[in-house]
């Protein structure tokens, strides 16, 4: 299993203590699973737009974010397997939308599992996409991919649908790790899913 994606329950950001106490139970039990599976590692978001009440965004909340990580990150190293950040396009999430920032608090909770990942469609934040995975360095512990524009199987986007820049990034860096579909597709599945393995594989070739 490339990697478990979230499925806990409230937020590691969440003011009200009964919300964080679910995210810290079911997270922890979402860990556990994983380890004992074999899967690399679970992802999370520190809080969507629409979760509240939410820390404020500020030095302080990060420093606690860093804290509380780096407990999730040992419990996940007990476990076998990592916790694993995912920055978002500003729609979705106000707080995490760079992956170098991503892999900046992976460095400043200081536990090896503590991860992050880059996912193509989201990186619509990023100025390059091969300045964001040369940034993640050794945090990087996934990847997710789906077309640029509306977020189905690449290719259904035409031209937009380039992943080169990233790819570069991710051969330089000797990446050994998944990459895994987070879309849908609007057509015949059939089709599309073969198509953007092949477009995947061409594009690798050309990177």
């Amino acid at each position: 299993l490339s990697a478990i994606c979230a499925g806990f329950d409230g937020f590691i950001l969440a003011e009200d203590p009964e919300v964080k106490a679910a995210f810290d139970n079911s997270m922890r039990e979402i860990i556990a699973a994983a380890g004992a599976i074999g899967s690399p590692g679970v992802i999370m978001v520190p809080a969507f737009n629409g979760q509240k009440p939410c820390k404020p965004h500020t030095f302080e909340t990060r420093q606690y974010l860093c804290e509380e990580l780096f407990k999730l990150g040992e419990y996940a190293k007990e476990c076998g397997t990592t916790v694993i950040l995912e920055p978002l396009n500003r729609r979705e999430c106000f707080y995490l939308r760079l992956v170098g920032d991503a892999a900046a608090i992976c460095r400043d909770a200081q536990s090896e599992g503590v991860k992050c990942m880059g996912d193509f469609w989201h990186m619509q934040e990023e100025t390059s996409d091969y300045a964001a995975f040369i940034a993640a360095g050794q945090y990087l512990q996934h990847v997710h991919v789906a077309s640029r524009g509306n977020r189905k199987m690449p290719g259904e986007d035409g031209t937009l649908d380039n992943y080169v820049d990233g790819m570069r990034a991710l051969k330089q860096m000797g990446y050994d790790k998944y990459v895994s579909f987070e879309c849908g597709t609007n057509g015949d599945r059939n089709v599309t899913v073969p198509a953007a393995v092949e477009l995947l594989r061409s594009q690798w070739k050309l990177a």
